[in-house]
């Protein structure tokens, strides 16, 4: 299995490379951001361990320019050992995993055969349905470039939608999956909070996204709407 570690300390560098050798892993090294957004799109790596602190291009960016080109390689980013943030921003540019400095070698490398396990499936930062964008990570939806302004509750029941565009959800799945006490409700507060979303995301834009199943629940048309 082959892996790409973009790492810019020359002696962390290197004990990466022999510690991840030792383990049977087939190592590349980049020494910044620029050289290893070359070598993570001109080879098949399995996995990438990556810095968040690179001359050139730091890790943040490398990720993000990374996912953006479809390129959905596993990433497990290096953090600090304070780095909370650093952890939640990772994940939220789309980075698979973390790790926090120091480590041993065999958390290291239980951390990349799980990675390795899921695969290269598609794992985008940002949410689409057509020109409908959702950013879990900044929270922000936009359509057609125009920026909608979304409750938290708007905002989640939207990104389940995202989520399973295309799918019929039932008023129950989304009471479990968006509200923290969803037995005390009454499922009618869906259909409160559908008629909001419609009239932020679809209205004002002509479209159709959000549609009614009868006796079934709610479907996000995959192009849409």
């Amino acid at each position: 299995m082959r892996v790409l570690v973009i790492e810019d300390h020359p002696t962390l560098g290197r004990a990466l490379i022999h510690g991840l050798s030792a383990e049977g892993f087939a190592v590349d090294l980049a020494a910044d951001g620029e050289e290893g957004l070359f070598m993570a799109s001109d080879t098949g790596y399995d996995a990438i361990v990556l810095d968040i602190m690179l001359p050139r291009v730091n890790g943040y960016d490398v990720c993000r320019r990374l996912r953006a080109a479809k390129n959905w390689t596993p990433i497990l980013m290096l953090t600090a050992k304070d780095g909370e943030y650093d952890e939640a921003d990772a994940l939220d540019i789309g980075a698979d995993d973390y790790l926090t400095k120091p480590f041993s070698y065999v958390v290291l490398t239980a951390h990349l055969h799980a990675l390795m396990r899921r695969g290269r499936r598609p794992r985008p930062a940002v949410l689409r349905a057509s020109d409908l964008h959702l950013d879990p990570g900044a929270r922000t939806c936009r359509r057609g470039g125009v920026s909608i302004d979304l409750t938290t509750r708007e905002f989640s029941l939207l990104e389940y939608l995202v989520r399973h565009q295309g799918q019929v959800v039932s008023k129950q799945d989304l009471l479990a999956h968006v509200w923290a006490e969803p037995y005390d409700l009454d499922p009618n507060v869906v259909e409160v909070y559908i008629g909001y979303l419609r009239r932020k995301i679809d209205q004002p834009f002509g479209a159709r996204s959000i549609e009614t199943v009868r006796g079934a629940g709610y479907r996000l048309a995959g192009d849409g709407g």
